[in-house]
């Protein structure tokens, strides 16, 4: 298991959702300092941790995992390019907004 990547796929993830650090620890019932520490691969996170941050982060654990995972077809299935986590980036911005406007009316 590369700690580090899951930690970077953590923050991207964190960034996707628009959440600070401790908004995502708050969700995943975990202190803020340890969301830190597993975004930069310097404490390993337990399975349910795991399942906690992608709960609270409504997606998949083989988003997170999928560096340590086997399957090549599976890894570049998932595997988020910088063109395109701009894209997600902008749609969920977007989503948003519009469901803000939707909560004025």
């Amino acid at each position: 298991m590369d700690y580090k990547k899951l930690g970077f796929r953590v923050r991207q993830q964190r960034e996707l959702n628009q959440l600070t650090q401790a908004q995502l620890a708050e969700k995943a019932g975990v202190t803020t300092s340890f969301i830190g520490h597993i975004e930069r691969g310097e404490k390993k996170a337990s399975v349910e941790t795991v399942v906690s941050l992608c709960n609270a982060m409504a997606i998949s654990p083989s988003v997170l995992l999928q560096d340590s995972l086997n399957d090549g077809a599976m890894q570049s299935q998932l595997a988020i390019d910088a063109d395109n986590e701009d894209l997600m980036k902008g749609i969920m911005h977007m989503l948003r907004e519009h469901a803000r406007k939707q909560e004025y009316h």
